[in-house]
């Protein structure tokens, strides 16, 4: 199992994978950090694709083409705000690595990178967020055999220091 799940700290817009993940918001507009990042490496395409799928709601996910990125394709998912875990999210997190996972096994993508979904701006806590991603994702690939490999993209020190321990 460990061997296909890889950590590396970097940008995730720069990877060669079959998709990368997009932290998005409900809208799939554009917005700040990893979701800023992959619009602007992306191009313009990116959006106007984005903008014919309607928005997301919360935990689920959406594909598109990955236009002027390495990858193939972009999943969109839209991560949960943290309210002290009183409004669904956890549940709503496990949801966007699943729905993701699923587009992978949908549309054949054997490689796929994640970015720690809902840590940053929308303040999820980083040990529990990073328990729910990297459990989440080793129960789905011990059931299945697409995703082959699934790399997190972490961007933080902490956060990497999290991930290394979870994945040992």
């Amino acid at each position: 199992m460990k061997d296909r799940i890889e950590i590396l700290m970097g940008d995730i817009t720069s990877l060669s994978v079959d998709a990368i993940v997009n932290a998005a918001n409900n809208s799939l507009l554009g917005g700040g950090g990893v979701d800023g990042a992959i619009h602007r490496a992306a191009g313009a395409e990116l959006l106007q694709e984005c903008r014919s799928l309607n928005g997301c709601p919360t935990g689920e996910a959406k594909i598109t083409k990955g236009y002027q990125l390495p990858a193939k394709f972009v999943i969109h998912t839209v991560g949960p705000v943290w309210d002290g875990g009183k409004e669904n999210e956890d549940v709503l997190l496990k949801n966007c690595y699943l729905n993701s996972l699923n587009l992978c096994k949908l549309h054949n993508i054997k490689s796929i990178a994640f970015p720690c979904i809902s840590t940053g701006v929308y303040d999820f806590p980083k040990q529990r967020a990073a328990i729910i991603a990297v459990h989440t994702v080793s129960e789905f690939l011990q059931n299945n055999e697409i995703p082959i490999k699934v790399t997190f993209v972490i961007f933080d020190e902490e956060s990497h220091n999290i991930y290394a321990k979870l994945v040992k």
